[in-house]
């Protein structure tokens, strides 16, 4: 069985876990708590030296950091269904939205949160408020965007459901922890947005 180490509450493990869920993979979860400096202990850092999660622990001890360094390894022993697209075009396409979705939008959530949010402060320091107000336009630009194309396509990067869409889900769900509101009149992102939710992963 994979053993994966996270901090369930924070928004790259969650990634993981719908993308494991998707798979069908049965894996065991260690939660550790980062607010309590869980992932600056010496044994952790031995694990991964930039001290984040998740971490995936295979049977032989070698240690995966990096949400889509895992995701990858999902997708090769467990190659269906693909969520990382099929084909040249589909891999290419699910390969540019998913990294539109998360340099864009999944980091300019975070920085809006790390940089904003009091309880943070003990770990992004220094906080730069500036920097965290200059994310949260950035961040709904990027759901515009997102709701102009969603209008030819029922998902991010196209017909079928990718990590792009795990990927945005992740990032929409953590606005309101950031506390960025979500603008109303984007009828197709709340389309999709109901549509992604509704499945049993994403509750994972």
């Amino acid at each position: 069985m994979l053993k994966i180490l996270e901090t369930r509450t924070a928004p790259n493990p969650r990634r993981v876990r719908i993308f494991m869920a998707e798979k069908g993979l049965e894996v065991a979860y260690e939660d550790l708590d980062l607010m309590k400096g869980a992932l600056k202990t010496p044994e952790f850092t031995q694990l991964n030296p930039f001290q984040r999660v998740p971490v995936l622990i295979l049977k032989d001890g070698t240690a995966i950091s990096e949400t889509m360094a895992i995701c990858r390894y999902a997708e090769e022993v467990q190659p269906a269904p693909p969520l990382f697209g099929s084909g040249a075009r589909g891999k290419a396409l699910t390969e540019m939205w998913n990294r539109r979705m998360e340099m864009g939008l999944l980091l300019s959530v975070a920085q809006a949160f790390r940089h904003l949010h009091p309880a943070m402060a003990h770990l992004e320091v220094p906080q730069v408020k500036d920097w965290g107000e200059a994310n949260k336009p950035r961040a709904l630009e990027i759901l515009s965007i997102m709701d102009a194309e969603l209008a030819t396509r029922p998902y991010i990067a196209g017909q079928d459901f990718s990590v792009a869409d795990i990927t945005a889900l992740v990032a929409v769900d953590f606005m309101k922890v950031a506390r960025i509101r979500r603008p109303e009149d984007l009828k197709n992102l709340d389309r999709w947005h109901k549509d992604v939710s509704s499945r049993p992963s994403a509750k994972a």
